[in-house]
């Protein structure tokens, strides 16, 4: 009797581990196997049994379709014209930010003005281009522009440089612009900032349906104005090329409600304001920057069979189309920069010139030094000789001026003066020739002791008043 209680206990026992490894192969066998053959609605109410396992695969997921909507250019549904609706252009403005960037906005701009304008020197060239599309536009039309990408302070520092104090004060009509978020969003203060100066935050890797780029594009949508760089980043040359213009232009441009009036210019300079891996930006420098005619695109979007090319492809033709006409404005204003050099060192030769002429009525007889060797060497009817173009070609000095003052002292045959030029500072020369000329010319004999003792400064100025002034006078 006992032993056959035994062994039914035993059978009862039995029956329940065989049931729990059941339970448990059945358990593991949903997990791993049959969760991929189930439809997507049972799978989603399987995963949302598990909340972290759930969680990390729908991640996983969402990367993946993100990866390959964005990644995979030659797939025909990886491109599509993307709607924004006006709720995020809404969302990104505030009451606070606006009254932040109502104050924020002129006083950076006026400041980048003054810098540019009174510590260096810019010259535009069809200033009123960009004038007239920005003031004079029609109603709800938006405005793109763009620009190569020089020095990181290309923006504001050029854009403020463009415009009159006047339209910077109105910060509601200025410009919005994009910026990486690893460069100016890295941190709350900097994004702050940024965000008070209408600056909108993108993310490298992360295409062109972006949150950002919706941004931009809600701004165009309301009828603003948007500056961005098609180069997508800094030039790594200093300025010397220009990048292909990237994708996300071509999304702006096409994207919109309606076209925007698109304005490129491209500037050279700035890369001397503020070269790679300085801090500070520098002063007495000059900026050329030239505005082109405004970019159309009515023969690509009223072609032929539109509806069966791919947007992608779309994209592609407008960025290519602006990338070119910024690199023939390229051309342009570096050709500039060389005319106005090589005026600049012709100006400054001619100079050198006119005081080589002074220095012929010196008296150096005052100064302890022959006038028979100085004429010997030196005749009045000779005419200076300017050194070779190669020893221009050479490294560049850093006392520019004192390069050209020398230049024009640079006679045949040696002699004197390249003995002099060795031992003697320019201004100390110059101040020796102004004092010999008032003495040897416009004051008596008798009066030499005085000349002797005044300086350079003075010398030239009672040179002007016995001269110039003297002789206006008698007119």
């Amino acid at each position: 009797m006992g032993g056959a209680q035994w062994l039914e206990r035993g059978d009862l026992w039995k029956s329940r581990a065989r049931c729990l490894q059941l339970r448990l192969r059945d358990r593991f066998r949903v997990v791993a196997v049959d969760k991929h053959r189930l439809r997507p609605a049972a799978a989603a109410a399987l995963l949302a049994d598990d909340g972290y396992f759930s969680s990390t695969v729908q991640r996983w997921l969402r990367r993946f379709r993100d990866f390959r909507r964005d990644s995979l250019p030659s797939s025909p549904s990886s491109f599509y014209r993307k709607r924004v609706s006006e709720e995020l252009n809404a969302e990104g403005d505030s009451i606070v930010l606006r009254m932040v960037q109502a104050v924020a906005v002129p006083v950076l701009g006026n400041m980048c003005h003054v810098f540019m304008h009174g510590l260096n020197r810019v010259q535009v060239y069809g200033v009123e281009k960009l004038h007239d599309a920005l003031l004079h536009r029609p109603k709800n039309k938006s405005l793109l522009t763009v620009s190569n990408h020089v020095a990181s302070v290309d923006d504001p520092f050029v854009i403020a440089s463009l415009l009159p104090p006047s339209v910077l004060l109105d910060a509601q009509n200025l410009r919005w612009t994009l910026c990486a978020t690893d460069r100016c969003f890295s941190n709350p203060v900097t994004s702050a900032f940024f965000r008070s100066v209408k600056v909108l935050p993108v993310s490298r890797g992360e295409g062109i349906y972006q949150k950002g780029m919706d941004m931009a594009v809600s701004k165009l949508n309301s009828g603003g104005w948007v500056h961005i760089f098609p180069e997508g980043s800094r030039s790594r040359d200093g300025g010397r090329t220009i990048g292909s213009a990237k994708r996300g232009v071509g999304r702006l441009v096409l994207d919109a409600d309606s076209i925007p009036m698109v304005v490129p210019f491209v500037h050279t300079g700035m890369q001397d304001i503020m070269p790679i891996g300085a801090n500070f930006p520098r002063i007495g420098k000059t900026v050329i920057v030239l505005i082109g005619d405004p970019i159309h695109f009515d023969d690509l979007l009223n072609m032929e069979g539109l509806e069966h090319v791919s947007r992608g492809k779309l994209y592609d033709a407008v960025a290519s189309r602006i990338g070119h006409r910024l690199q023939g404005l390229k051309m342009l204003v570096d050709k500039l920069a060389l005319e106005q050099s090589m005026q600049l060192c012709t100006h400054s030769m001619q100079n050198s010139q006119r005081v080589a002429g002074i220095l012929q009525q010196v008296d150096w007889e005052s100064f302890g030094i022959e006038a028979d060797a100085f004429a010997e060497h030196y005749p009045s009817t000779q005419t200076p000789h300017i050194q070779p173009e190669e020893h221009l070609a050479g490294p560049k000095d850093t006392a520019g001026t004192d390069r050209y003052f020398r230049m024009g002292f640079s006679y045949e045959g040696g002699g004197f003066m390249s003995r002099m030029r060795g031992y003697m500072d320019p201004s100390e020369l110059m101040g020796f020739a102004a004092r010999g000329l008032f003495t040897n010319v416009y004051r008596p004999k008798e009066r030499l002791e005085d000349t002797r003792v005044l300086g350079a400064l003075k010398a030239w100025k009672r040179y002007m008043e016995a001269n110039v002034l003297r002789s206006w006078n008698t007119c």
